[in-house]
């Protein structure tokens, strides 16, 4: 893996996961001459103070036209050039889908997406800035991979993973100041692969994003109010997803909780839902994410809570899977 970045925890704690982004590409772009950022006017809230200060000759602005910011990089990118664009998760999965669908993964350029203010991150914006649809709409793009790191150590795990492989990349962070997951960066990333943060055999919480701390938090709380043990991924690569640690989980727990800060339709949930189906074994499973509608505004931790994919969201819905009886026996010998 490459880079030298370095921080520590008391760093990530008064660090955006956005602004843990630029540091980290600012380490790429002072070794290697071929990285560019591009931005359509928003370096400021993307976070790309960092690359402006040690090269701001590789910073290119196109202004406020995110359609032609994906054109450019194509080229760029057609050119041996690496481009890595900036902007809000809203604006570069939905205004400039058509660009990033023909320009980007048509042609299989090695061009990196990394999209901000994802979900309710930026809940006070209103709907026009929340992206609780990106997931659903980039992951069913062709030679795309997709990957929703959890805080400012896996972020600069993610940027440094889409540099070191060839192909079109789209990073989905958070506007807000994430809490702390990970010690270091030294705790087994690997793209496709999900990370356990807690070992469970009653349940398993499948999250993603800033949802990952919370499930943490839920499991930590459940074990010590009901006595329950419940499995906690990380599935931080969304495609290619993990599909070995999700039917591992259905064959050692049967019962699957999804949630993520995203529309439950296309995203996280749907994504496990499909390996559920293709693996033959059933389980009892429920999605947490927003419910088919517009999300509310307001603060990020407020719309968490509304919708229930904060830990006392995620509480109640283990409580509730676990009394679901999906099979009177634990025989798998009736399974297809």
């Amino acid at each position: 893996m490459a880079g030298g970045f370095v921080y520590n925890a008391v760093d990530q704690t008064s660090l955006s996961t956005a602004e843990i982004y630029g540091k980290a590409l600012a380490d790429i772009i002072v070794r290697d001459p071929k990285v560019v950022a591009i931005t359509a006017d928003l370096a400021k809230s993307t976070k790309l103070g960092d690359v402006l200060k040690v090269c701001p000759e590789r910073v290119i602005n196109v202004g406020i036209a995110e359609q032609d910011m994906f054109g450019v990089a194509a080229g760029m990118a057609k050119a041996g050039i690496i481009p890595f664009i900036s902007g809000f998760s809203a604006f570069t999965s939905m205004r400039a889908c058509d660009q990033l669908h023909t320009d980007i993964c048509y042609q299989n350029v090695n061009a990196k997406i990394i999209a901000t203010h994802s979900g309710t991150s930026f809940g006070q914006a209103g709907s026009t800035h929340h992206a609780i649809t990106d997931l659903a709409i980039v992951r069913a793009m062709p030679n795309m991979t997709l990957i929703v790191p959890a805080d400012g150590y896996e972020t600069a795990n993610a940027v440094n993973a889409a540099y070191d492989n060839f192909g079109p990349y789209y990073i989905r962070i958070n506007r807000g100041f994430d809490r702390v997951l990970y010690e270091n960066m030294d705790y087994g990333f690997e793209v496709g692969k999900a990370v356990t943060i807690k070992e469970g055999t009653d349940i398993t919480v499948i999250a993603c994003g800033s949802c990952v701390f919370q499930a943490k938090q839920a499991a930590e709380f459940l074990e010590n109010s009901d006595g329950l043990k419940v499995r906690v991924l990380n599935m931080h690569t969304i495609k290619p997803i993990d599909r070995e640690a999700i039917m591992k989980a259905v064959s050692e727990t049967r019962r699957i909780i999804t949630v993520e800060d995203h529309s439950v339709i296309g995203g996280l949930g749907s994504a496990v839902a499909e390996v559920v189906v293709d693996g033959g074994k059933a389980c009892a499973f429920k999605m947490l994410g927003h419910p088919d509608r517009f999300a509310p505004i307001g603060l990020h931790e407020d719309i968490m809570a509304e919708v229930g994919i904060d830990a006392n969201g995620i509480i109640n819905a283990v409580r509730e899977v676990m009394k679901k009886d999906f099979e009177e026996d634990d025989n798998w010998d009736d399974e297809f």
